[in-house]
């Protein structure tokens, strides 16, 4: 049997939730199925590039984990928008902004979300047509989320404690109003993206720092950009950088 079908057949046998509805059930079998039918694809030197506003493109990252005790996501974005954007999307179908990345248009902010709880990150520099390097970390236990921006860590803030559970949808460019669409293309993403990876626990400073210096790192065991599992929705396209 497919070692995708046997990580579902898996979690029936392991949940007994009464939380877990038929129809979440049904969801997360498509979602495996999507997984396991994607070739996972190296995009070492290639940026996804972003180049309009709209309420539709998207990419799409695919993995077939349904829980989540705490994560960290990294990554590298270049823009010149002023107003607010969608960077990161993680929806569940009971949650929409299970784990977000969303910049508003106050200059120095960045908004993260985790069970549907939020806070602002302040006094941050985001010049723009400029290459960013950031990663959020959140923690189940006690709901602190820290975020490193161009290697530099800022101050921990309490979001929300829990684990995140569902068949996730993970979203670049764009924010789930909800669990996969209710795009709004005045939050669209315009620019590029690079070097998207994530964990599923914390990383430590020493290896964010690593990552920031592109120097041996551990790569993402969600998603890892040199095998990544991705769908692309619209015109979104992937170039050299």
């Amino acid at each position: 049997m497919n070692a995708c079908l046997l990580k579902f057949f898996f979690y029936l046998r392991c949940d007994h939730s009464k939380e877990s509805s038929e129809m979440e059930k049904l969801l997360i079998l498509v979602l495996m199925l999507a997984t396991c039918g994607a070739t996972p694809q190296d995009l070492s030197g290639k940026v996804f590039v972003f180049p309009k506003e709209t309420n539709r493109d998207h990419v799409k990252l695919l993995t077939s984990r349904v829980k989540l005790n705490s994560l960290t996501v990294c990554m590298r974005f270049k823009t010149d928008l002023s107003r607010n954007y969608g960077l990161f999307s993680l929806a569940t179908p009971s949650i929409s902004n299970n784990f977000v990345l969303f910049k508003p248009s106050t200059g120095g902010v960045m908004r993260v979300h985790a069970l549907d709880g939020g806070t602002d990150f302040l006094s941050l520099s985001f010049s723009p047509n400029t290459w960013h390097s950031m990663c959020a970390t959140w923690r189940s236990d006690n709901g602190l989320a820290q975020l490193w921006v161009n290697g530099k860590p800022t101050i921990k803030r309490f979001i929300k404690a829990g684990v995140i559970n569902g068949a996730p949808i993970t979203i670049l460019g764009q924010e789930q109003d909800s669990y996969g669409g209710g795009f709004d293309a005045t939050q669209s993403f315009l620019g590029m993206i690079t070097k998207l990876h994530m964990w599923d626990y914390v990383l430590s400073d020493a290896e964010i720092k690593r990552y920031v210096d592109d120097t041996q790192f551990t790569p993402g065991n969600i998603f890892n950009w040199r095998a990544l599992d991705f769908q692309v929705v619209g015109d979104v396209f992937v170039e050299d950088q």
